[in-house]
């Protein structure tokens, strides 16, 4: 009797932690190259703590007998270790010796998990190389504000504003968001350096997409999303380019299977998870992206906020005492006056060498400008902006009385890339070959944003981050 032909169901379940993909797969073997040979060898015994090892089981000798390719074994380089332990020992041997990450990379996929690699583990090598290459990802950050308007209200404690993230609360809400549009696999991991909480999500087609996707398509770089949450603050990072609600809400109308239309079913998704009855939320843009975690976290995190930057971070920094609203008669030297004590023997020099010019008293004077909009940070910010967007609004001619619109297309547009822009700029100011006390707030890194739309030398609200 023949046997009945079998049927598949679309489903609208994300996909399984354990799915794997084929050891053999090219992509898999460029994943594990990307890290070190000590991270490879760390993440292997992260699998195989006693309590993983149940998730990434190794290939032993008793999975011989349900392979159905016995020239495997024969052709394998790594014969089946019998037990758990006799892997460990491998990899400690590894450990112990010098050696390149070949060898490591050839075991882990040849050897101990030539039966494939679950979506799971290669999530973990991401999560990995991510940790050790901070700058791998440009990082945008957004605020989640409420829609009824409790962000608006100034008695209103800042904790009211914040949700209680759960994870698995979330992640099943999420999940039940997108379901009947994106086929995703979601993984949850702590920073080991940072704190915050990194989600990965890996999106795929729509669950009714036919033909199925071949596995080596589940390991396109372009199709994971990476959202981190830092510890008790009103903000989350993405690695999704923020869009504006007016174009979220044509998109959704027409949903396409393209990446850039996933990750932003994925984006709008987020606040709607972190939502209550009575209590919804929304993701604002805040002009604010770079590649470094640790900047956001300086910008945009629990600790102090933008209003503390550029010539406030005096006293973020505790230079000077007191407040610069606090009333009361101050007890401690002006910032001018610091900045002379602390520089005493650079200020006497400098004026000795210009005392050929007209002016003596000209870079000191500029000097003082400069640690007054730059802050006391010296010549290298606390929070590095790699790269610094500014599009002016302004007509060519000059003659431009109008209010910019919605529409309004940029006639300037001019990007500064480097490791510390704000830096940089401070250079300039420090040269005189810009005049600091005349630069807006907005380009000695006050407001803390990397996105400048400026009409009439002024930073509007046009921008989307």
């Amino acid at each position: 009797m023949a046997r009945p032909k079998s049927i598949r169901a679309p489903t609208t379940a994300s996909l399984p932690s354990t799915l794997r993909i084929p050891s053999t797969s090219p992509s898999v073997s460029k994943s594990f190259n990307k890290l070190s040979r000590q991270a490879l060898l760390d993440l292997v015994f992260q699998w195989l703590d006693d309590n993983n090892v149940d998730s990434f089981p190794p290939y032993l000798e008793r999975d011989q007998i349900e392979n159905t390719d016995p020239d495997d074994e024969e052709t394998s380089p790594y014969p089946a270790e019998q037990t758990i332990d006799d892997v460990r020992n491998a990899y400690q041997d590894l450990q112990d010796r010098k050696g390149g990450k070949r060898e490591v990379i050839d075991r882990m996929l040849e050897g101990d998990w030539r039966h494939g690699i679950t979506l799971r583990q290669l999530a973990m090598v991401d999560i990995c190389y991510m940790e050790d290459h901070p700058a791998s990802l440009r990082w945008t950050a957004l605020e989640l504000a409420r829609l009824d308007g409790v962000e608006d209200d100034q008695t209103s404690d800042l904790s009211a504003c914040l949700p209680r993230v759960h994870a698995s609360t979330f992640l099943k809400n999420l999940q039940q968001l997108i379901a009947p549009l994106v086929k995703a696999h979601y993984h949850l991991a702590r920073s080991a350096s940072l704190p915050l909480t990194f989600l990965r999500i890996l999106v795929t087609n729509s669950p009714y997409q036919y033909p199925r996707q071949q596995p080596e398509s589940l390991m396109d770089s372009s199709r994971v999303i990476y959202i981190a949450f830092p510890d008790s603050c009103p903000y989350i990072y993405t690695s999704i380019s923020s869009t504006s609600s007016k174009t979220s809400t044509s998109a959704t109308t027409a949903v396409g299977t393209d990446t850039r239309s996933l990750q932003r079913i994925v984006r709008d998704a987020i606040p709607k998870a972190l939502s209550r009855p009575q209590e919804r939320y929304t993701l604002k843009a805040t002009s604010l992206s770079a590649k470094s975690l640790q900047t956001l976290l300086s910008l945009r995190g629990p600790s102090r906020s933008n209003a503390a930057n550029g010539a406030f971070s005096i006293f973020a920094d505790a230079v000077v005492e007191g407040s610069p609203l606090d009333p009361r008669p101050a007890n401690t030297v002006t910032p001018e006056e610091y900045m002379n004590r602390s520089d005493e023997k650079e200020n006497r020099r400098t004026e000795d060498e210009d005392t050929k010019n007209t002016d003596t008293h000209a870079p000191k004077k500029r000097k003082l400008a400069v640690h007054s909009r730059f802050g006391t940070t010296g010549s290298l910010s606390s929070a590095p902006l790699d790269r610094f967007d500014v599009r002016l609004l302004d007509s060519p001619s000059g003659r431009d009385n109008q209010e910019p619109s919605e529409d309004s297309q940029p006639t300037l547009s001019l990007t500064f890339a480097g490791n510390d822009v704000i830096s940089g700029i401070r250079k300039l100011a420090e040269l005189g070959i810009v005049d600091a006390e005349r630069m807006p707030s907005w380009m000695t890194g006050e407001e803390g944003v990397s996105v400048a739309v400026v009409h009439q030398g002024k930073r509007v609200a046009k921008d989307s981050g």
